[in-house]
């Protein structure tokens, strides 16, 4: 087992190994009441929501299922129906629904990597949501527990699974300069049976069951991931697969175009955590 498990909860887990994340995550659910569509994902997963399911408009309520099932699947005709259904509130019910999908995935996999949790609800407050998320994004990019080719690893398998054009087109010079390469990066499509480390394919694992099986993580991938990582890698893996999963607002809005055309891209998070494109390779 990974060094420094020991008998905490997931809440106190993610406070203490990233409390920075914690805190901005808790003024993302705080920025203004929560759209009723936050609800529909954890219900449609059979996680616990955010915020108790109220009516909303049934085109509303479909998108949202369908963003939180498989959001390839969200065609024109559905994007369509959410700006029709929603108005102008179509971005702000759109980041509700994302919170609403990847907050009780992040959870549930923390009280299930540590401990049953009471987590608090969403106190209403004032803010802008989406400002609030792009800093969560910042502050999630900024933690290094851990090494650049796996979380790059990591990174792929979510772009691969929800088929971002955007996601899939970059590569990490932090990862390349680490030695990874393209057969690197092509073996997350069959990793259980690549030549990656065994502490690589848990974490694949891990964001295969954030992504697909949420409410039922295999209790072998658990374990191998507290075999292969501390506390705080388990807790920033499990982080990076909802900031990498901030594509799926990009790939159910058709806003997920690649900045190239033929190729990759190469990019890298600065300090502050922001990212910057158009490298050149180490």
């Amino acid at each position: 087992m990974g060094d420094g498990w020991g008998e905490v909860d997931g809440l106190t887990a993610l406070r203490s190994n990233a409390p920075e994340a914690a805190e901005v995550l808790g003024r993302a659910l705080g920025a203004g009441t929560l759209d009723a569509a936050a609800a529909v994902p954890a219900r449609t997963l059979g996680l616990r929501p955010l915020v108790p399911e109220t009516p909303t408009h049934p085109l509303i309520t479909a998108f949202a299922e369908q963003f939180a099932v498989d959001v390839t699947q969200i065609d024109e005709l559905m994007r369509a129906e959410l700006a029709e259904a929603a108005g102008n509130r179509m971005f702000p019910v759109v980041m509700a629904i994302y919170l609403g999908d990847w907050v009780p995935r992040v959870r549930h996999a923390l009280d299930a990597l540590f401990g049953r949790s009471d987590w608090p609800a969403p106190t209403p407050g004032d803010g802008d949501r989406w400002a609030v998320i792009d800093e969560f994004q910042q502050v999630v990019a900024r933690l290094d527990a851990l090494d650049p080719v796996t979380a790059e690893l990591v990174r792929l398998r979510g772009a691969r699974q929800h088929e971002c054009r955007l996601c899939q087109s970059l590569r990490s010079r932090s990862a390349l300069a680490a030695g990874a390469d393209e057969s690197t990066f092509a073996a997350v499509d069959d990793f259980a049976d690549s030549d990656l480390s065994a502490a690589q394919k848990a974490a694949l694992a891990l964001t295969d069951a954030l992504i697909w099986t949420p409410d039922g993580i295999p209790e072998a991938t658990l374990a191998a991931v507290r075999e292969h990582f501390t506390p705080a890698q388990a807790v920033e893996l499990v982080l990076d697969v909802m900031r990498n999963a901030g594509n799926k607002i990009a790939v159910a809005l058709a806003a997920d175009a690649p900045n190239v055309t033929d190729g990759v891209e190469i990019y890298d998070i600065g300090p502050d955590g922001t990212l910057t494109y158009g490298l050149t390779a180490p």
